[in-house]
């Protein structure tokens, strides 16, 4: 506010206008048109003197004074007003201030606004409601207290955690248990929670547990990926409690005492053999509870939830959520990745690079820097099995797969019987068709070196040996056992005798006779 009294002063001491504005800090203009306001009202500084710089304003420019009264806001309405689903006090401050600029008034700033309207709320004791509004919260938490069954084989009791989901505005809750707290869990709670409610909640709020968050931070906590993409399938956003700030899920806080003394402390007398008979007396338990009167007010847990609450959750998807693992692995040498102890194969490029895994029950999805490489059907049964596409393999390794048992004994079938029963013989001996495929393909091959009529008469001499021989066999025969096949060796042309003196004859080395 422009200091009115000290210009006056100055002015009467006789110091210039440029002198005033540099010692009070503020224009010449201003320090001028008070002056000339002054003496047109006739306000000398014996009469200033007496007054504030408020009432002094008031005498020298009545209209801006009129103009700059702030109006106050109705924070009755405000508060009502909050109660109402996606209605923030950022909207209700920037609807006053247009309210206030049409009629030509100056609206508070926010912060007096908020400011303001905290002290409105602590005089009237009007703050039950401000921070829950219908729909926008789900509240969930492990309870501290545990249950138990008996293993009906050994008699040894099995712990049972309990999972609580808790909605703020009305109170109503769910309850089940579960054998453990892992992840596949914790998502399985939330997905029956949401089908329980028959809706989605905008917000959840679970504490600071490793399967909900990665990594705790106070203003940016990195959330599990596998909760995220929960949360992102049904379009709702996690915002985890405050570290050592359990206020910030009271209500669940709250129903986790209650629980604890309504349901898992009515049951300790009772037996159970399995999970389920264990959940289907807390869900008895459960409607009690949300049916149960309030005390203090009319109604109960599920009547204002079915009144005010219900339309106001977010529809459930067309389709039930697939639980989701993430994982990492190293791609192999031989451009596979190992799931479960199963083989799925990638393009070869990847070998030897760090890749995610997003493993459901029906499928399982490999990515690289967010994009998916490769997609396959999830197997089960015997460790070790391959799962391959041809367009992953390098191209001198796609060759091999245009060869299966029926061409290899249909090519064998082309040179003879008996080369066809070695092959048979080679395919038997492997536990894996595939493991055979190279010696076939060497065997075969061996034709065009020594023709397919010595390879068939081979196989025959090997046969009287074995009725499985192996490929050495055959080999050994075509190297060594040339005198055997002579019909391989019949020259097909004669050859003329040398007659070049330094060359010696066969008959050089010929056996005399005797």
């Amino acid at each position: 506010m422009t200091n009115y009294r000290e210009i006056l002063r100055l002015y009467r001491q006789g110091i210039s206008l440029r002198g005033i504005s540099r010692s009070l800090s503020c224009s010449r203009n201003t320090v001028s048109q008070v002056i000339q306001k002054a003496n047109e009202a006739e306000l000398t500084w014996l009469i200033a003197e007496t007054l504030t710089n408020q009432q002094i304003e008031i005498q020298l420019f009545p209209d801006f004074y009129l103009r700059k009264q702030q109006q106050e806001p109705d924070f009755v309405q405000i508060h009502k007003d909050l109660a109402k689903s996606g209605v923030t006090l950022s909207l209700l401050w920037q609807e006053y201030s247009d309210t206030c600029r049409d009629k030509e008034q100056i609206p508070y700033k926010y912060s007096q606004f908020c400011k303001l309207y905290n002290d409105f709320s602590v005089k009237t004791k009007a703050t039950m409601r401000i921070h829950h509004k219908p729909g926008e919260k789900m509240e969930v938490d492990w309870a501290g207290q545990t249950a138990m069954i008996k293993n009906n084989i050994t008699g040894s009791p099995i712990k049972v955690y309990i999972f609580v989901a808790t909605l703020p505005y009305s109170g109503y809750s769910y309850v089940e248990g579960f054998l453990s707290m892992n992840t596949e869990s914790w998502i399985q709670a939330h997905i029956n929670a949401f089908n329980y409610f028959n809706g989605v909640t905008k917000i959840l709020v679970p504490d600071n547990l490793k399967t909900g968050v990665d990594r705790i931070h106070w203003f940016n906590p990195v959330i599990n990926r596998v909760y995220g993409d929960m949360a992102a399938y049904y379009d709702t956003a996690v915002i985890p409690a405050r570290v050592r700030k359990p206020k910030d899920k009271a209500s669940v806080e709250g129903t986790v005492g209650v629980i604890s003394t309504w349901i898992t402390a009515s049951l300790r007398n009772i037996l159970f053999f399995t999970l389920n008979e264990l959940n289907e007396l807390i869900k008895e338990k459960l409607n009690e509870f949300n049916r149960k009167p309030f005390q203090k007010k009319e109604g109960s847990r599920e009547s204002v939830f079915l009144a005010e609450e219900q339309n106001e959750l977010l529809p459930l998807p067309l389709s039930k959520y697939e639980l989701a693992i993430w994982s990492k692995t190293i791609v192999q040498y031989n451009y596979h990745v190992c799931i479960d102890k199963i083989n799925y194969s990638v393009p070869y490029e990847y070998i030897k690079h760090e890749l995610d895994v997003r493993t459901t029950i029906k499928t399982i999805e490999i990515f690289y820097n967010g994009n998916r490489i490769a997609s396959h059907i999830r197997k089960y049964g015997n460790a070790g099995q391959y799962q391959t596409f041809p367009e992953h393999m390098p191209e001198q390794h796609q060759k091999y797969l245009e060869w299966n048992t029926e061409k290899f004994i249909a090519w064998s079938d082309e040179i003879g019987s008996n080369t066809k029963a070695v092959i048979k013989s080679i395919i038997s001996s492997c536990k894996v068709e595939q493991q055979s495929y190279r010696t076939c393909m060497t065997l075969l091959k061996s034709a065009d070196k020594y023709s397919a009529e010595c390879l068939e008469k081979a196989c025959e001499r090997a046969l009287t040996y074995s009725p499985n021989p192996g490929v050495k066999t055959v080999y050994q025969i075509l190297k060594r056992g040339f005198d055997m096949i002579s019909v391989c060796f019949e020259p097909s042309e004669t050859v003329a005798p040398s007659c070049h003196g330094l060359t010696r004859g066969s008959s050089y080395y010929g056996r005399k006779k005797k």
